[in-house]
């Protein structure tokens, strides 16, 4: 697939280059321009960007270590795809930082973010509908980014930052039933739950914010796990 539409990445110094292109790569990713398990071939990228191999090698080397590109050996580099395990893995490393990045925030998060973070759980109230899907992910992603920053622990937020680079669009793209919808019968769960992390964040009680962040991916993970799995035996026995 090409960059369609993109015009060639600006030149500035060698330096800066590969960071540009890799933007670039980066962002058709993310958002959907390249599906999980596409190969990412060298010449045809430097030929859409307008720029030399080399800068792309450079770029596609700093998306691997991010996680969004995956190197197979004598074969070259391709979007990375998600397998079961590594959902079970990603949901397992966001529980274990992002329920303690909640307990961090409640002692530190002040008024204005508390303000934000009721708009931002409102905003995603309003935007259930099927065809607000894009709306409602970017609203979920800022509610969850707004809280692991008000922790004000930096190598956590950096951490947390990576993970979210990949999520949730790269995660909710592999696998079609979560492509362009919801899971089943979350719609008033994850209202429900999203609502119990702002009640104990503005009380700033650090303990059942960590509850009840745990609760809610602990919630989402099962939830997508399962249907992933059953969808994967239902295509096993068809």
């Amino acid at each position: 697939m090409r960059l369609v539409n993109t015009p060639p990445a600006p030149v500035t110094t060698h330096q800066q280059l590969p960071t540009l292109v890799a933007e670039r790569i980066r962002m058709a990713i993310l958002g959907g321009d390249y599906e999980p398990g596409v190969w990412l071939r060298q010449q045809q990228l430097a030929d859409d960007l307008g720029v030399s191999q080399m800068p792309v090698r450079e770029a596609l080397k700093k998306l691997a270590l991010e996680g969004l590109v995956e190197y197979i050996p004598y074969k070259g580099a391709r979007v990375l795809a998600f397998s079961l395990e590594d959902v079970e893995d990603l949901y397992a490393q966001r529980i274990f930082l992002e329920t303690r990045a909640a307990r961090l925030a409640a002692e530190q998060i002040t008024a204005s973010e508390l303000v934000e973070l009721g708009r931002l759980h409102q905003e995603m109230a309003n935007h259930q509908a099927v065809e607000q899907i894009t709306q409602y992910r970017q609203f979920n992603r800022r509610f969850h980014v707004l809280i692991y920053a008000a922790s004000r622990r930096q190598y956590l937020i950096r951490t947390l930052n990576q993970l979210w680079a990949a999520f949730p669009t790269m995660l909710w793209g592999n696998f079609a039933q979560t492509a362009a919808a919801t899971l089943p019968n979350r719609d008033a769960t994850d209202q429900e739950e999203h609502e119990a992390i702002v009640i104990a964040l503005t009380a700033h009680d650090g303990s059942a914010a960590e509850w009840a962040m745990h609760n809610h991916l602990s919630s989402v993970a099962a939830d997508l796990l399962t249907m992933l799995r059953n969808s994967q035996r239902v295509r096993s026995e068809q």
